[in-house]
């Protein structure tokens, strides 16, 4: 069905808005907060030990990356995980 142009973008917009409705779901069930992330934050971008925006990381090919101002080595998805995680709790403290 998502090969379908016509109707890919409402079916994709629909998984989505449902797995959110149920993380919602869950979170307040168990007495957590669910904070989301905007879609253009950078994660996979910025260096996680200095702050540097690495602008290449961008071409999927890249997995891993030397950050050029601090001079460590990143795994794309581990540096990635780290940013969203540090960016939800930095969202949360200032929403409290």
């Amino acid at each position: 069905m998502l090969k379908n142009s016509k109707v890919a973008k409402s079916i994709s917009n629909v998984s989505w808005s449902k797995l959110i409705e149920l993380l919602t779901y869950k979170a307040k069930w168990y007495g957590r907060d669910l904070v989301k992330i905007d879609i253009f934050f950078a994660s996979s971008q910025l260096c996680n030990n200095c702050g540097y925006k690495n602008e290449r990381v961008k071409d999927l090919k890249i997995r891993k990356w030397e950050c050029s101002k601090c001079k460590s080595v990143w795994d794309r998805d581990i540096n990635a995980s780290l940013n969203i995680l540090n960016e939800g709790l930095k969202i949360k403290t200032s929403a409290t």
